[in-house]
C-alpha cells in the first residue's frame, strides 16, 4: 500500500519551506512522523511529489533517513506535465493544484493509496484508519474535529465537511477562527457565515483512494482545463473537486471517517514552538521514540 505525500508547496505565511523545518529532538521534520506512523500502520511505499529544484534536499535529508525502512519514489510536479491539447500560459509559475499533483504521480501508484500533505502532523490513529478503509476497497476522507485543528495565532483555512449517514456530501472551503468563544466558518465562496461545534468534521487533506481513480483523473483533468472559462494563469485543479466529480460519475461514495486525533501544523511561524512542545509531550508519553530513525 502506497503513501503519496504532497510536498511541492511552499509555506508562504510561515516564510519558507516548512516541510524541512526540524520539529523533533533529533532534527526530525513533520513529514518524518507521518512516514513513521504510516510504516507502523502497514504502508510499504512512499511517493514524494516535490518540485524538481528541491529533489536534492529531500533525497539527502528525508529520503536518506527512510530509504532502508520503506520503498521511496520521487515525482516532480511540473506545470508542463498536462495532457496533450491542454495549453497552460507560458508565464505561469504557480502550481496547478492538488489534483494536478496527484495526476503527476499516477504512474507511481500500483494499488490502493493514501494521500496526505507534507505540511501536516496527523497523529498515528488516522493512518491505521486509512489502512483498514483501503483494504475494504473504500474511498475515504479522514474527518478531524475542528476544535483539534485550530491555532491561537489567527484564522485558518479548513475544508469543512458535511455528511449524511457517514457519507461525505460536500466540503465547504472556509476561513475558520474562534470569535468570542465560538467557532465561526466563513465560506471562501462568499456565502453566509456559520457556527460550528468543537466536534464538527473537517478535512485536512488525508484521503484513501483506490487504483481505478487514476484512469478517471487522466480524462477529468483534460476536460477541466480545456473547458475552463476563467483565467488559466491562476486557476487550480483541486483534489476534493476531482473526487466529487468521480463520485458523481460512478456513484462511488466517499466515506467520512471520524478521528479524535489532534492535528498540528505550522500555519504561522509562532505555531512552531507549540508543535515542538506537543511532539515532545508525545515522546514523554511513549507514543514516539526520542529518535525516529
Amino acid at each position: 500500500m502506497t503513501l503519496v505525500i504532497m510536498a511541492a508547496g511552499m509555506g508562504s505565511r510561515f516564510g519558507g519551506l516548512k516541510q524541512i523545518e526540524p520539529v523533533g529532538p533529533n532534527g526530525e521534520f513533520i513529514i518524518d512522523y507521518s512516514i513513521y506512523d504510516a510504516i507502523k500502520a502497514g504502508f510499504d511505499k512512499v511517493v514524494f511529489i516535490i518540485k524538481e529544484e528541491n529533489y536534492d534536499i529531500f533525497k539527502n535529508t528525508i529520503g536518506k533517513r527512510i530509504e532502508n525502512k520503506i520503498n521511496v519514489e520521487y515525482v516532480f510536479q511540473d506545470i508542463k506535465n498536462v495532457p496533450e491539447g491542454v495549453n497552460i500560459p507560458k508565464d505561469r509559475v504557480k502550481p496547478l493544484g492538488t489534483g494536478h499533483a496527484l495526476y503527476c504521480a499516477i504512474n507511481n501508484v500500483d494499488g490502493p493509496f493514501a494521500v496526505i500533505s507534507a505540511d501536516d502532523f496527523y497523529g498515528n490513529e488516522p493512518f491505521n484508519l486509512l489502512n483498514a478503509s483501503l483494504k475494504d476497497g473504500e474511498y475515504s476522507v479522514i474527518g478531524y474535529q475542528i476544535g483539534n485543528t485550530l491555532t491561537e495565532n489567527g484564522s485558518v483555512k479548513r475544508g469543512v465537511c458535511f455528511e449524511k449517514n457517514g457519507t461525505l456530501e460536500k466540503i465547504v472551503e472556509s476561513k475558520v477562527e474562534r470569535v468570542a468563544g465560538k467557532i465561526i466558518g466563513e465560506p471562501l465562496s462568499g456565502e453566509e457565515k456559520y457556527e460550528m461545534e468543537e466536534t464538527h468534521p473537517v478535512s485536512m487533506l488525508m484521503y484513501g483512494i483506490q487504483k481505478d481513480f487514476c484512469n478517471f483523473i487522466k480524462e477529468n483533468i483534460s476536460e477541466y482545463f480545456k473547458n475552463y472559462n476563467g483565467d488559466l494563469s491562476t486557476c487550480e485543479y483541486l483534489l476534493p473537486d476531482v473526487l466529487n466529480d468521480y463520485s458523481k460519475a460512478t456513484n462511488i461514495k466517499l466515506k467520512l471517517i471520524p478521528t479524535s486525533a489532534v492535528w498540528k501544523g505550522v500555519t504561522y511561524g509562532s505555531d512552531l514552538d507549540e508543535l515542538k512542545k506537543y511532539i515532545n509531550n508525545l515522546i514523554q508519553d511513549g507514543v514516539y521514540p526520542s529518535k525516529l530513525y
